[in-house]
């Protein structure tokens, strides 16, 4: 028999998952403020309808309706006809360059070579970061999703599918035409693999 989550297992989670998954919509979205109301919205959906489900099963609820509130999200922008193209330059300004070393991007974990603190090592680990954030942008909406969960978040195949709501197969499809992508980017752009 699980146990159920308690309220503070539940708060916890939430603070934990915040800044990947804020960081998860801005890619699939392209919008700052549109970002955080879908973060919003997908953490009080999972408190409202999953807050008493066992703490086990909280990451892979989220990872769902995060995705399903990102397609919501799309399916009104057209809708209304505001669509942006998922294509479309995403072009971070100067605060998000600057932004404190208190927030949290998962590309900064990012090990080149070793960790240093000199800055020729630290200019190369930025360098190669904003390398990827770009190139990220290029990737179709369903192979960055299926990346961003499989490497990112380290969800399994069988998780990614039910939240992609496909086939393990496709999800197997999706991140290898993903990783590929990233690859050749990555090589044109003189990063060793």
């Amino acid at each position: 028999m699980a146990i159920l989550a308690t309220r503070e297992e539940l708060s916890d989670f939430l603070i934990e998952t915040e800044r990947r998954a804020y960081k998860q919509a801005l890619f699939a979205v392209q919008d700052e403020h549109a970002a955080l109301d879908i973060i919003q919205d997908s953490m009080m959906k999972l408190t409202v309808k999953y807050a008493s489900r066992p703490v086990e099963e909280l990451p892979l609820l989220f990872q769902r309706i995060l995705q399903n509130t990102i397609r919501d999200y799309y399916r009104r922008q057209k809708t209304r006809s505001l669509w942006t193209t998922l294509f479309s330059a995403f072009a971070p300004d100067e605060q998000d360059k600057n932004r404190n070393q208190e927030d949290f991007d998962i590309l900064e974990t990012l090990h080149i070579k070793q960790e240093s603190k000199e800055p020729e090592a630290q200019l190369e680990k930025a360098q190669l970061i904003d390398v990827i954030e770009k190139a990220m942008e290029i990737l179709p909406p369903r192979q960055r999703e299926a990346f961003i969960l499989r490497y990112w978040e380290e969800m399994s195949l069988a998780e990614t599918a039910v939240i992609m709501n496909c086939s393990e197969g496709s999800v197997k499809t999706h991140c290898s035409r993903a990783v590929s992508t990233l690859a050749s980017i990555l090589r044109k752009k003189g990063v060793k693999l």
